[in-house]
């Protein structure tokens, strides 16, 4: 495709209304009409090979704000990703993210060519435990119920009795009928579990693996009372994938859609978000109100997504862009992800 001058410059317009307020890259990049002029031709191309495709494109709030708002057509966190996946009727999927949300689009989605930018965008969480290992788990707690956060594999999943997500991860560990609660693989998510059920005065026996995320496990409480000392009225916000000591310090502790909504219907002075920066940056696109001190992270698994990368997997995805999972194992972790949505809120 080749877009005429006058194409590109009403892209490069659209964009730099959406991207013109994100500046919270710690690498110092900056959104101006000759960075969107810059890439209009791509998200151009990529939009018009969607349709040519029959594809769509899901965005994790962590990756580039140029794919959130150039090309994504949903955007969002982890459980809302996996609905519109649930839902897709798409021949394509690309999904933009890490590779355990694209296998979680595939197990939901299996008739969908899924896709992943970038095979060696991985995860912490994910990556530290296989279902070998959870099978040897299993059977040291034979009586337990497996509860897999959704930052985990297939094999995993197809290993575990329930998937949750960090926002409906109380809801439903509280309404399970077994008392012990084997939680994988988020070892702060399961101590922070631990002490939500503990304050609301359930009874639970929760038993963790040792996984943790790269990015959430490096905050901690003095970088709050540091920033407090200085911008009186911040409200501090964070991800249940931090330390418990920082989520006790904090004001609101949520996943990355209740976070915000959140920072969205609150009023402060100033917000700290414990978190990855694509977040801030969504933010900053969407409530350019508010005024956002520093302290969140990059990922550089999120970072790996880039648009050249997206326009390659809708022209001619290579084998390591296709997503593939063994019918047995996707059958299996359906039924785990299933029994989320059957045991989530429905407010």
């Amino acid at each position: 495709m080749i877009a005429t001058d006058q194409a590109i410059e009403a892209e490069a317009d659209r964009l730099l209304r959406s991207l013109l307020h994100v500046d919270c890259d710690p690498r110092g990049k900056q959104w101006n009409y000759e960075a969107c002029r810059a890439i209009a031709p791509l998200t151009l191309e990529i939009n018009a090979l969607k349709r040519e495709r029959e594809a769509i494109i899901l965005a994790h709030s962590y990756v580039e704000p140029e794919i959130i708002y150039g090309v994504a057509d949903f955007r969002g966190d982890s459980y809302f990703l996996s609905v519109k996946a649930r839902e897709a009727k798409a021949k394509v999927i690309v999904f933009a993210g890490v590779v355990f949300m694209a296998e979680t689009a595939k197990i939901l989605s299996p008739e969908a060519t899924v896709l992943v930018p970038d095979r060696d965008s991985g995860c912490s969480l994910a990556d530290s435990l296989t279902g070998d290992q959870l099978r040897k788990l299993k059977a040291l707690y034979p009586d337990a119920t497996v509860v897999c956060y959704i930052n985990s594999t297939a094999d995993v999943k197809a290993e575990s009795d329930v998937c949750v997500t960090s926002g409906n991860v109380y809801h439903i560990v509280e309404h399970l009928p077994a008392k012990r609660i084997l939680f994988v693989p988020d070892r702060l998510m399961g101590e922070n579990l631990r002490t939500e059920l503990k304050r609301r005065g359930v009874d639970k026996e929760i038993i963790t693996s040792d996984g943790t995320c790269m990015v959430h496990d490096q905050f901690g409480p003095a970088d709050i009372a540091a920033a407090r000392s200085q911008f009186p009225g911040l409200k501090v916000v964070a991800h249940p994938e931090c330390t418990p000591e920082v989520a006790a310090v904090c004001d609101f502790v949520g996943s990355t859609g209740a976070m915000m909504k959140y920072v969205k219907t609150t009023g402060a002075p100033y917000y700290l978000m414990l978190t990855e920066c694509g977040l801030v940056g969504r933010l900053q696109v969407e409530a350019p109100e508010k005024n956002f001190i520093g302290g969140c992270r990059l990922c550089p698994y999120m970072k790996l997504n880039s648009l050249e990368k997206i326009r390659d997997a809708l022209r001619s995805p290579s084998p390591e862009q296709i997503v593939t999972l063994d019918e047995n194992i996707r059958r299996r972790a359906a039924h785990c992800i299933e029994r989320m949505f059957a045991l989530s809120p429905t407010d």
